[in-house]
């Protein structure tokens, strides 16, 4: 049978199987592609189990039956998972009632071990677990989970700082848990729960709902194009803790290398990404960096800060020509800074757009002509631009246009409005090339050339705030 035919069939049969129940299938799809590899002539059965067993959370119900068995969860109209299961057998068989009889005994004792397993672990204080960390290895280099823990909360705290902080106290509570339910039976038993269990025992201990929350989202994403935390303590939470593993494994020498990527490196650091701009979070990246490193002990910690601040650039930067934006535009945009992450998207898209208007290219050869001067020449720190030295009109008018404009610019980037900022320093473009065409920028006498530069530095660090015109395409 051809297995698209064989997985409708699977499909079918077990939704027909789970109505006869009273109820339907939890949807699974993942499950059904794994039961249509399982089987050649695919037969549903539906069964049942002790009502006693639903005082176990659902999804130590469905992961009991799906990671073991392979069975599909039912629930009923109100998505309340009921006593019962779909089994798909690989051929039909004679005594379907001896067969079903079998599938519930084989899961009686998979719950009944779920079921011991989840009492025990609800004798156990979240707080003891977390001391149990302490024998739990996280790297080698990096020491144990509970190391990784208390490296984590101060990260996460210090985050809460810059964009939340009437949420400290529940960051610092939700980072302080986020790891404990690793040393659970539960999870013990099915890794895949970890965060979810956590959950789950915070709210049995009466934890706050935001806190409870905050342990199961933290994780994501967990896989490319997974759900992202909802909640802001998640969200600061997840990204504390995937901060604290890029660091710790770059500080260990632990880089991802070609291919090879054996920490996720690579997914964590998009998933930084993503989180803060799902959550508008715009806090200074190196800062937090700086501050990440600095909880490890190491000696190149200013290199280490680098190091992974190019890692998430160069994240950053794939992500934006994956998005459909020119190699260019992103180049140009990321040259800058890529500090405030939300801010790097909106940059690129009012760039994008200014790049479409029809005088866009004489506009960016002006500025790109400007930068390619001041990095040919000597301009020294101290080269203070000093207006009352200009001698000619054409440096006169780009002064005065430098000053009508440099305001509504400073104001419009720190709005956060980019584009509107661009078509203000596009108003630049008229004096910039009168200034190119009557001045002699590189001067014989060494004042008004320094001058003349200083002019020019004060246009470049306009556009500069939002990007490098020398890496655009014309």
């Amino acid at each position: 049978v051809d297995v698209a035919e064989r997985r409708q069939m699977v499909a079918e049969q077990v939704r027909a199987a789970a109505s006869q129940l009273g109820g339907v299938a939890v949807d699974d799809q993942a499950l059904i592609d794994t039961v249509t590899h399982l089987v050649e002539m695919p037969v549903a059965l539906g069964g049942r189990f002790s009502e006693s067993f639903l005082e176990l959370p659902r999804e130590i119900l469905i992961t009991s039956m799906r990671e073991h068995q392979k069975y599909f969860a039912v629930s009923d109209d109100q998505g309340r998972l009921m006593p019962c299961f779909v089994a798909v057998n690989n051929t039909r068989p004679k005594d379907t009632s001896l067969v079903t009889r079998g599938h519930e005994r084989v899961l009686k004792a998979r719950l009944s071990d779920a079921q011991f397993f989840f009492r025990a672990d609800l004798q156990q204080r979240m707080d003891d677990r977390v001391e149990k960390l302490k024998g739990v290895l996280f790297q080698a280099k990096l020491g144990s989970m509970h190391d990784k823990v208390m490296r984590v909360q101060q990260v996460a705290e210090q985050l809460a700082k810059a964009a939340a902080p009437e949420q400290q106290s529940l960051v610092k509570r939700a980072a302080y848990l986020c790891k404990a339910d690793l040393v659970s039976h539960v999870v013990g038993e099915f890794a895949n729960l970890q965060g979810i269990m956590g959950r789950v025992y915070a709210e049995t201990a009466g934890e706050p709902p935001e806190v409870c929350r905050a342990i199961e989202e933290h994780y994501r994403p967990t896989f490319s194009g997974g759900p992202l935390p909802q909640g802001m303590i998640g969200a600061l939470l997840a990204v504390a803790d995937k901060l604290d593993t890029i660091c710790g494994c770059f500080s260990a020498d632990l880089m991802p290398t070609g291919a090879s990527d054996p920490y996720a490196l690579r997914r964590q650091g998009i998933g930084i990404v993503q989180i803060m701009l799902s959550h508008n979070l715009s806090f200074p990246l190196r800062e937090a960096l700086d501050f990440c490193v600095a909880c490890f002990e190491m000696q190149q910690r200013q290199q280490t800060a680098e190091a992974v601040y190019a890692f998430l650039q160069q994240r950053i930067a794939h992500m934006l020509i994956e998005e459909g934006f020119a190699k260019d535009v992103v180049a140009a945009v990321i040259a800058v800074t890529v500090d405030h992450i939300p801010h790097v998207w909106q940059r690129a898209r009012a760039l994008n757009r200014l790049k479409g208007m029809p005088d866009f290219d004489p506009l960016a050869v002006a500025f790109k002509r400007v930068v390619n001067i001041l990095r040919k020449a000597e301009l020294t720190e101290d080269s203070a631009l000093r207006p009352e030295r200009f001698t000619d009109d054409a440096e006169k008018a780009l002064y005065t246009a430098y000053r009508d404009v440099s305001d509504l610019v400073a104001k419009y980037t720190a709005d956060g409005d980019f584009g509107q900022a661009l078509l203000t320093i596009a108003r630049l473009r008229a004096p910039v090339d009168r200034f190119f065409d009557d001045v002699m920028v590189m001067a014989e006498d060494d004042t008004v050339r320094c001058n003349r530069l200083a002019l020019l530095a004060v246009i470049a660090a306009l556009f500069q705030r939002i990007a490098d015109f020398s890496k655009i395409t014309v």
